[in-house]
């Protein structure tokens, strides 16, 4: 699972700054959930071959009594305790203050590896205006300046090293059928999961052991159906009691990312008592933007009537549109009802996020799809596509090569993915098209 990193620190000191530059992008908010006050925000950061989880907390005041400020520092502790490595940012401009020794002691009784980072440094002599922060006892203070990019790079390297990370495997993403299927099922609390993981579990009766993981309880259970091995990545709280950090709620958002981000197919719970809400619709984006094979479940469809089930249906249609690749099953976990289909989806889902596509194919349904309905002309050029092949898969990847691509259209992309999509049945995953524009790819073995 991706590594995940806190940047916590007083008011003002430059962390949403930070936090855009380690995301490299201007509002940097990948999941930024309903329900959680003041902002916990996460995104996405890479470092090399390295990927991890941001954090972004707001303002830190651990002795806040009551009000707005009591509620950030429960969002900043549930930060912490959620994450592997914390970053305290301080201002080298302002200084040392008493708040940010407050947040020293705060960030020692709460135990977690800790790199301090005084931003704000460019163009100051370190060891002057940086000595005074050695009495925050957190050892070396690493002077950064994250609206320019300063030391980030450094601070990012000194985070991550404790965590002693394996090297990225470069065929992670090849199938492999002697692995199995990492399954996570992700949704919104008390839509089920335990239940369907119990009735899952319960039936088969082939759990082996829990896999203790990350500080953060992640579980994973091994079991196997009709001679298929699967990986169950629990998101469901499934913790040993006493384990929980107090300010954790329920629903641990850095717990969902991760287990998103490590497995092969996402089964998507939603409520069929309390419909689509914001919060399914950002876990659906957040899959969506992981390029993981994801299956829809809506679960309790007994304990609705037809007015509600003929809704939740159009609110799919609407709010899950991006989705419609995937497929959708009306299920109930108590009464073991519409399991099997589901099971199906599953498998197919997978089947179709590592399946291997030939580039003579990839090129000959590119020539068809091109004769029966060519590219617009954008002023005087019209984009000609000359070969496709596989880039990738796990989610599947088409690189298309030609001329001019750069004006291809967003409905001839669709209009495309279609046509790939029905040749080779692929349902329940994302596909990804990328055009590259060259020169002749031959011209260089002329003569």
């Amino acid at each position: 699972m991706k590594p995940v990193i806190a940047l916590v620190g007083r008011p003002n000191v430059g962390k949403s700054t930070l936090f855009n530059r380690l995301t490299q992008t201007r509002d940097a908010i990948v999941a930024d959930f309903a329900g959680l006050t003041r902002d916990r925000h996460y995104g996405n950061g890479r470092q090399g071959r390295h990927e991890f989880i941001v954090i972004d907390t707001g303002g830190f005041e651990p002795d806040a009594g009551s009000g707005i400020f009591k509620e950030m520092a429960k969002q900043t502790r549930q930060a912490v305790a959620e994450a592997d490595v914390v970053i305290f940012v301080v201002d080298a401009r302002e200084g040392l203050s008493a708040q940010d020794h407050d947040i020293a002691n705060e960030l020692r009784r709460l135990g977690k590896p800790c790199v301090l980072a005084a931003n704000k440094a460019e163009g100051m002599q370190e060891g002057v205006k940086l000595a005074e922060f050695y009495e925050l006892g957190f050892g070396e203070v690493h002077g950064i300046s994250a609206a320019h990019g300063q030391g980030t790079r450094g601070l990012v390297e000194l985070a991550l090293e404790p965590l002693a990370l394996p090297e990225p495997d470069e065929d992670d993403d090849e199938a492999d059928v002697n692995k199995p299927i990492r399954l996570a099922v992700a949704g919104r609390p008390n839509v089920g999961k335990s239940t369907l993981i119990n009735t899952w579990l319960g039936e088969e009766r082939l759990v082996a052991f829990d896999l203790p993981g990350t500080t953060r309880d992640a579980i994973s259970v091994p079991f196997e159906r009709n001679g298929q091995r699967f990986e169950l990545i629990d998101t469901a709280g499934l913790r040993r009691k006493g384990k929980v950090f107090e300010a954790i709620e329920k629903f641990s958002v850095v717990k969902t990312l991760q287990a998103i981000e490590s497995a092969n197919v996402v089964l998507l719970l939603i409520d069929a008592t309390e419909g689509v809400t914001d919060q399914d619709a950002h876990i659906a984006g957040y899959v969506l933007e992981s390029g993981r094979a994801v299956v829809i479940a809506i679960n309790k469809w007994d304990a609705v009537d037809s007015y509600q089930r003929e809704q939740i249906q159009r609110q799919i249609e609407t709010r899950l549109a991006f989705l419609k690749f995937a497929s959708l099953h009306f299920i109930s976990a108590v009464k073991r009802q519409g399991l099997g289909p589901l099971w199906q989806a599953i498998a197919q889902a997978h089947k179709s996020a590592t399946r291997k596509m030939s580039t003579p194919v990839l090129t000959r349904l590119l020539q068809e799809a091109v004769q029966f309905q060519a590219p617009k002309k954008s002023g005087m050029f019209r984009p000609k596509m000359r070969y496709a092949h596989q880039g990738g898969m796990n989610p599947p990847v088409i690189v298309i090569h030609g001329n001019s691509l750069e004006h291809v259209t967003e409905a001839y992309r669709r209009f495309l993915e279609g046509r790939f999509r029905k040749e080779f049945d692929l349902v329940g995953t994302p596909l990804r098209i990328e055009f590259k524009t060259q020169q002749n790819p031959f011209a260089d073995k002329e003569g």
